[in-house]
């Protein structure tokens, strides 16, 4: 039976139940939940190791890598710099990266890269690791590449690429690294224990991730024996050069070990986001109001941020998704607390959000990367809000 500790306020005892039940019947090793509403937590809940070999226990401050959970906090730095005036999102990229106007890319405008609608999903020729890790060698080719589809024409999802394109806009107008602009204008205003570009002093901290090992691998089944909503989205898997692929290798070697401290040390503003579940919810919740008086963003601007850019069926995950500038919206696999909710997932099942209908902000860290349809653990703790709500 697992120890669950932290606190949970009179009414959100469903949040605890759930998070319990994470661990007992689906799969968590080591994970923190956090729910804010009204600017201040209500739920502050962590439980199980941050190491499963040497059984190191998960701590109130215990770090976590969140994957895509980071580009929440990307596109918070871009709607900054928007709201103060020295970003346009509507203007051309090329404005404030004169290079990336090359092979007919001079009139996307920021939003799209924003919104996964400018088809710069995939490199023609991938980028050493370790010339990717140290930025420049990557966006000089995301500048000369051509865009895989006529941009603004379609959506997909750019899992890799989006924090190279959005991050060096964010550098070239502000002057600073996206890593250090998020630490110096938001992590420290707030007092966020999160990290683009993990400090060496840090790293002790960090839990180490476990990956789920499928049962069935679903490229090698006969067709007929795979489910018809799921057929096109395998066909996809199968097929080396299909963009559900070409997404994930735009470095040589594709596979990154997102636990190596090099990787960790980086800025890359799409995937290697680490802090704790509290910070990931104290971020949303400064995006819908106060928190110890300090607001990132005004309700004009977060209306902006969070207005639909595009939906439907998505070139890279081949499935409908939904987005806004840079936030995923809620859809019925990944419903939220409600219909004004805003945020982004991570790979493995890490999430944070904000819902100003609600005035709740939540945020959702683990270390077994499991993913997949099958993986309900973050969206069993939004039930829980919302039950609690109720």
């Amino acid at each position: 039976m697992t120890v669950i500790n932290g606190e949970v306020a009179a009414g959100f005892e469903p949040v605890r139940e759930a998070f319990a039940a994470n661990f007992a019947q689906r799969g968590d090793i080591g994970a923190a939940v956090c729910v804010y509403q009204g600017g201040r937590p209500v739920v502050d809940l962590w439980a199980g190791v941050a190491d499963p070999d040497t059984r190191r226990p998960w701590e109130w401050d215990t770090l976590q890598l969140v994957y895509s959970a980071t580009k929440g906090a990307t596109a918070t730095a871009a709607h900054l710099l928007a709201q103060r005036g020295e970003l346009d999102l509507d203007a051309p990229v090329a404005e404030y990266w004169p290079e990336f106007a090359a092979n007919g890319k001079a009139e996307i405008p920021v939003r799209w890269l924003l919104s996964h609608r400018a088809g710069l999903v995939a490199l023609d020729h991938p980028v050493p690791l370790d010339e990717a890790l140290a930025w420049q060698p990557m966006a000089a080719a995301l500048a000369a590449q051509r865009p895989q589809w006529t941009p603004g024409t379609a959506h997909g999802y750019h899992g890799r690429t989006w924090g190279w394109l959005v991050g060096e806009v964010i550098r070239r107008v502000s002057g600073r690294t996206p890593g250090r602009f998020f630490a110096e204008e938001i992590a420290a205003p707030l007092g966020l224990d999160f990290f683009i570009g993990l400090p060496a002093g840090e790293r002790d901290r960090v839990s180490r991730m476990t990956y789920r090992k499928l049962d069935v691998d679903l490229t090698t089944v006969p067709e007929e024996s795979i489910p018809e909503d799921l057929r096109d989205l395998v066909a996809a898997w199968r097929d080396p050069n299909s963009l559900s692929n070409t997404a994930y290798t735009v470095t040589e070697p594709a596979n990154i070990d997102f636990d190596s401290p090099e990787v960790q040390a980086a800025e890359l503003p799409s995937s290697n986001g680490i802090g704790t579940a509290h910070s990931l919810a104290r971020m949303y919740a400064a995006l819908i109001g106060e928190v110890d008086g300090v607001r990132l963003l005004a309700p004009e601007t977060l209306t902006s941020a969070a207005e639909e850019q595009a939906h439907g069926r998505d070139q890279v995950m081949v499935v409908p998704s939904r987005f806004g500038s840079g936030f995923m919206l809620p859809t019925d696999t990944l419903p939220m607390t409600g219909p004004a909710a805003f945020g982004h997932t991570g790979r493995g099942g890490s999430l944070g959000f904000a819902d100003p209908e609600h005035d709740i902000a939540f945020g959702y860290v683990m270390n077994h990367i499991i993913g997949g349809p099958d993986d309900i653990r973050a969206t069993a703790l939004a039930e829980a809000v919302q039950e609690s709500l109720a």
